[in-house]
């Protein structure tokens, strides 16, 4: 209640003349944090004054910001387990107000309508190829190949909802389900194009032989291997080194998901944008000990 009553007076400071006292009352709305967004969201409604609203559209987007910075740091010191997680909170950068419970229902949709389809008895590439008539076929998720460069590929909350991303994009949704559904699918950190390795779990500690087979997400989970990287590798005049091969940990997703923002934006001329970007790539090159 003494919250409430001290963000309301120092929201109807807001358009005060005077610097300082605006310079006080703005950073203690900041240490109000998320707790102050809906009364500056109501106060922004009921003025007139283009000034005031622009210091709390500049107000509202700085806490928010924020608070990924916190969720996004608190994911990475924590270890990263989550992978939608991490991907959901990057999600906030730019849809702050996105219903995660929503994202995370639809994925126990196409999670369920796999599982039906499953049978202890199949294959690795059996339940593969279920899984990909379920995902491209019966729920028509595909590659942006016309807007590859939308940052809105990026986004999970957009990709469910055109059904529509990138190579990263769409293996995180389908590595996310594949892992509920116990198939040993994980990112694998290829330069130039993300893809996902089917892992053998019998022989987890074999690097060079854990992966059975790639699947190629963006391709509607077409199905590769090693030879076929060897050959990507070669095309591209690169070394071939194990990380090209073997899974990697859920912050290099994270952070290749970053960077590809990044790149989206400098290519729309959002310089804001990017500086923030860099903010949170900076969050995750972090070392943790």
């Amino acid at each position: 209640m003494e919250n409430s009553t001290e963000i309301n007076a120092l929201v109807k400071l807001l358009d005060d003349p005077d610097k300082e006292v605006y310079a006080h009352v703005e950073q203690r709305l900041l240490e109000h944090g998320t707790a102050a967004v809906g009364f500056l969201e109501s106060a922004w409604e009921e003025s007139m004054d283009t000034l005031l609203q622009g210091r709390i559209e500049e107000l509202v987007h700085r806490i928010q910001f924020n608070s990924v910075k916190e969720d996004l740091n608190l994911w990475h010191l924590s270890g990263a387990f989550d992978l939608l997680q991490g991907a959901l909170v990057v999600n906030r950068y730019q849809y702050p107000d996105l219903d995660e419970v929503k994202i995370i229902s639809q994925i126990e949709e196409i999670k369920t309508e796999v599982w039906i389809g499953l049978h202890q008895e199949m294959s690795s590439i059996e339940k593969i190829k279920l899984f990909n008539h379920v995902f491209y076929n019966y729920f028509g998720f595909s590659g942006n190949t016309k807007n590859h460069h939308d940052p809105q590929n990026s986004y999970i909350n957009k990709v469910i909802e055109s059904k529509k991303g990138n190579q990263i994009s769409l293996a995180i949704i389908y590595a996310t389900i594949a892992q509920k559904l116990e198939l040993p699918v994980y990112g694998i950190n290829l330069p130039q194009h993300f893809i996902l390795g089917y892992v053998d779990e019998t022989r987890k500690q074999e690097q060079e032989f854990s992966v059975l087979f790639y699947i190629n997400a963006f391709n509607k989970g077409a199905i590769f291997g090693k030879h076929d990287v060897d050959q990507f590798l070669r095309q591209l005049n690169l070394e071939p080194q194990p990380g090209f091969y073997a899974p990697c940990s859920n912050v290099e997703i994270i952070r290749r998901v970053v960077r590809n923002l990044i790149s989206a934006y400098e290519n729309a001329g959002s310089v804001d944008k990017v500086a923030e970007l860099k903010e949170l790539q900076e969050i995750l090159n972090n070392e943790i000990f």
